[in-house]
């Protein structure tokens, strides 16, 4: 398998974070390819119609992209204790928290775009406090949620788990754990996972 890859991408992270836990990691060739919305990586756009990390290039040549779609493929692949829950109110928890921390990241990103990308004459300020207060809501709502976390890892905390980590990254100035001592907790207990540690961002 080969996987096009952003290094600072936490959907990307989320995949290899699954890979590694469930020891797939060896198996998938990485291949870099830095892109942007304004800027697209020739390879990547050529597999990937959207032009979007990640992207897995599967045995048989197929290519899968978006991180929910890799990460589940991949969660088919290895014999060990599954991230994905096969059926009833753990697959629903799973798939909802998984949903959270990737709403979180479109908004995290969203706000970088803007304040990064676009240049300053055009940029909109009500837009990016619109996406605050969806990265507001969605720490509400995992602050809420932490303590029901234990020592579960799953697709759900896998996923929240690289949308805190972006935030360290891209947003340490909002000092989230402040405000959310539970997550903050969690989040210190997970983030001491092999996985989570090897695929920390640069600056």
């Amino acid at each position: 398998m080969k996987l096009f890859y952003s290094p600072t991408s936490p959907y990307v992270r989320k995949v290899i974070v699954l890979a590694m836990e469930t020891g797939l990691d060896a198996k998938i060739e990485r291949i870099p390819a830095v892109t942007s919305p304004v800027e697209q990586h020739p390879d990547l756009a050529r597999a990937n119609p959207l032009a979007k990390v990640p992207a897995l290039v599967i045995d048989s040549g197929e290519v899968l992209f978006d991180s929910r779609v890799i990460c589940e493929y991949l969660d088919s692949q290895h014999q060990g204790p599954k991230f994905f829950p096969a059926a009833g109110p753990a697959r629903w928890t799973a798939l909802r928290q998984q949903a959270l921390g990737d709403g979180l990241l479109d908004a995290a990103l969203l706000v970088r775009y803007e304040g990064f990308l676009r240049p300053e004459d055009k940029r909109w300020p009500a837009w990016s406090e619109g996406q605050m207060k969806k990265i507001t809501g969605a720490l509400a709502e995992i602050e809420r949620l932490a303590p029901s976390f234990g020592d579960r890892v799953d697709i759900g905390t896998v996923g929240i788990a690289c949308a805190l980590g972006y935030l360290d990254f891209r947003f340490a100035d909002m000092n989230w754990r402040q405000q959310h001592p539970q997550a903050a907790a969690w989040a210190a207990r997970v983030f001491e996972r092999p996985s989570l540690k090897a695929t920390v961002p640069a600056a």
